[in-house]
């Protein structure tokens, strides 16, 4: 049996942002799992709860092959925060691209903002560079961890708001994806936006799946 990829999209998408990405990794002989949540109304943690059922499921179905993990953007921090508690015997590999690890910038300076405390709700005000309210959500990385970052901007302001010498997506710095215990780490020219459908980024998260780490 194939090995088995789950998807994970990022805050205020759905799982139809995945969809080509799951069609380039299901043609790449891999077996998709496209995970949908409420990713706006609920907290992170409460996230892993409703997708749990899911993930067990596919765990459970992949039999003795391996179950990778790939998240965009927050997609990132619901595997890190499930696999710190949840994680299934048969774990494979894990990519990130463009996850806030150590927090948006943007996110520090909308947080406040009503339109942003409604659109994004819960979880997009653990969004935030102060980490104190996630202390122990996340846990360690004793997994295999790719990062994909990326480092190009079409949002003036958001950069500006990250810092203007500050390599960044327009909504997460570079330096905000590294994580400690990770395997590899790659800067790709990407948006945030367009990461899912960034073929790059495809071929990048195939490569680590496939081999335990980035082509150069």
């Amino acid at each position: 049996m194939n090995d088995t990829v789950i998807l994970f999209h990022g805050i205020a998408r759905t799982k139809k942002s995945m969809e080509k990405l799951a069609i380039f990794l299901s043609g790449s002989g891999y077996r998709v799992v496209n995970v949908g949540y409420p990713s706006t109304r609920f907290s992170i943690g409460e996230l892993v709860d409703i997708v749990r059922p899911q993930i067990d499921a596919a765990a459970r179905e992949a039999g003795d092959s391996r179950v990778h993990f790939v998240g965009y953007s927050m997609g990132g921090l619901i595997i890190r925060a499930f696999l710190s508690n949840h994680r299934p015997p048969n774990l494979g590999r894990v990519v990130m691209a463009g996850t806030p690890n150590n927090g948006s910038q943007v996110a520090d300076f909308l947080q406040r903002w009503p339109l942003y405390r409604k659109f994004y709700g819960p979880a997009g005000q653990q969004l935030i560079t102060d980490q104190t309210a996630t202390t122990g959500l996340f846990g360690t990385v004793d997994y295999e961890l790719g990062i994909i970052a990326g480092n190009r901007t079409i949002d003036p302001i958001s950069s500006l708001i990250i810092g203007l010498r500050v390599p960044n997506d327009g909504k997460v710095s570079v330096e905000s994806t590294r994580l400690d215990g990770a395997a590899a780490h790659i800067v790709i020219p990407a948006n945030h936006a367009f990461l899912p459908v960034n073929r790059t980024m495809w071929r990048q998260a195939l490569s680590f799946l496939r081999d335990g780490r980035f082509r150069s």
